[in-house]
């Protein structure tokens, strides 16, 4: 007989603990092979598109486009082995009969049956055999063809204790159309997210007297957060709150308060509130922790960049592949760095070490429909202002695409912002964490300009340079900047490092 498999969603890497489900690529009765991609999903840093490691027939769906998932959630049900053919059998989550369940020890012939595959992996399966893992009683869910990520209104309160049967206890009340346990249960709490725990936890929250929003009863942050408010609004009892109205609309899962024991929110009714999610939340929370850890300074220079600009000209009307600005203003960058190291590094506040990378992993500040983000070029010193120029091209095509992968949007050592395309002069660029510095270059304008004693029309640039001061000092940050201006000023100074 068929078995029914739950796919849930896998550790996307790079700390990711949500992600947004942006595309079905299957739908429920479907065939699936092993590894074969089920769903695009959005997280942070880029969209990947989730291989299934059960080959089968899809039985369910769990979540619609556009629906936030934690990591762990379920993603889809199939139904594998014999028997698996386009129809739902019965007690799937899809055809409006009961939970699915594992088979029991009796159904198996006394045995525990192996599984093929090795549990929430990202590709394939890993390993032989699935790790060991409790088996968690899921609460009914009501009939629907595609079942969702928030879980059913009707869902029975499942007993707690791991291993244990399928009866569930019946729901003693109602909050705001979730199901509320009468009084706390022992076991596993829903909980997924080792933020929410550590929140909890520092507030002596206990989160067994929580009703979790979200799939199955899953506790959320903003569960936790909720609780938190609504103790302070009580004279600071930390307790369940008692059934009442939610914050609501879309940004009622990402409370504006963001810390531990904050107080109620002070913000007037009105106005539209805008979750801070995806990649704006993502670069929300870097440049916070960049502003909290690192003691950054910035300096800057104009520079002519009439000469540069002239080099330029001069080696796209050579033939061959156009040079980008950028290319050869990273190709500055490397060169600096090679002279200044400090640059290139960052600090291990665990081992209060500055650590000097022998590489340049150079990120760049792309702008597109999704937010602010910054690609990586590996290994920039190593490149011409050809293969810059080929990099930069293809990394920023993927950007606007949605396509680039978490490795490509990690592991920068130094970062260049361009922010001249936006029409503007100068800026004091925020270090991209863990970085310990980042160049910003304004706009190229006509400007009056001291030339070789007289005074001239000439192409100006103002250069910005925000440097961790924990790894230098201003003169070496005055040094790297010198040097790179007298470089836009002179290209020819290059050619001392090629």
């Amino acid at each position: 007989m068929a078995q029914v498999l739950e796919f849930k969603l896998p550790d996307l890497g790079e700390g990711l603990t949500e992600a947004e489900i942006v595309r079905w690529m299957v739908e429920v009765g479907d065939v699936v092979a092993v590894d074969q991609p089920v769903v695009e999903v959005e997280t942070a840093k880029a969209m990947v598109e989730v291989p299934c490691p059960y080959g089968g027939v899809v039985t369910a769906r769990f979540g619609e486009e556009g629906a936030e998932l934690p990591v762990g959630a379920p993603l889809l049900t199939v139904a594998v082995g014999e028997g698996a053919d386009g129809h739902r059998p019965a007690g799937d989550p899809g055809s409006g009969g009961g939970a699915v369940r594992a088979p029991r020890a009796e159904e198996t012939g006394g045995r525990e049956k192996t599984s093929e595959g090795s549990g929430n992996v990202l590709v394939g399966y890993g390993t032989s055999q699935a790790p060991a893992r409790r088996r968690r009683v899921r609460p009914e869910r009501r009939a629907s063809g595609s079942a969702s990520g928030a879980g059913a209104a009707g869902a029975a309160v499942s007993g707690a204790a791991s291993g244990a049967g399928e009866a569930g206890a019946a729901p003693s009340g109602r909050a705001n159309g979730r199901v509320r346990a009468a009084e706390p249960v022992d076991g596993p709490v829903p909980v997924i997210s080792p933020l929410v725990r550590r929140l909890a936890r520092q507030n002596g929250l206990d989160l067994r007297e929580l009703t979790g929003s979200g799939p199955d009863g899953l506790i959320l942050r903003a569960d936790v957060e909720y609780a938190l408010r609504a103790a302070a609004a009580q004279g600071g009892r930390t307790a369940a709150p008692e059934a009442g109205p939610r914050p609501a609309g879309p940004g009622r899962e990402h409370a504006s308060a963001t810390a531990a024991g904050t107080a109620p929110s002070t913000v007037p009714p009105g106005g539209i509130r805008i979750p801070l999610k995806g990649v704006r939340g993502a670069v929300a929370d870097k440049l916070s922790r960049s502003r909290r850890e690192i003691p950054d300074a910035t300096c800057w220079v104009d520079a002519d960049a009439t000469e540069l600009m002239r080099a330029r000209t001069a080696m796209n009307a050579a033939g061959g592949p156009k040079i980008s600005l950028l290319a050869l203003l990273a190709r500055i960058c490397t060169a600096a760095l090679a002279r200044f190291p400090e640059l290139n590094s960052t600090v291990d506040t665990q081992a209060r070490e500055v650590v000097q990378f022998d590489h340049v992993h150079l990120g760049f500040a792309a702008q597109t429909d999704r937010g602010l983000v910054v690609p990586v070029v590996r290994d920039a010193h190593a490149r011409d202002a050809e293969g810059l120029t080929a990099e930069f091209a293809r990394l920023t095509e993927a950007a606007r695409a949605g396509r680039l992968t978490p490795g490509e949007l990690t592991g920068g050592t130094f970062t260049l912002n361009n922010y001249g395309v936006f029409g503007v002069d100068g800026s004091t660029p925020i270090v991209n964490h863990p970085e310990a510095a980042m160049l910003g270059v304004g706009r190229i304008v006509p400007k009056p300009w001291v030339h070789e004693g007289e005074l001239a029309v000439r192409q100006v640039v103002q250069l910005s340079l925000t440097f961790d001061h924990r790894v230098c000092d201003g003169g070496t940050a005055g040094g790297f900047l010198r040097y790179v201006a007298d470089c836009v000023e002179q290209p020819a100074v290059l050619l001392r490092t090629l």
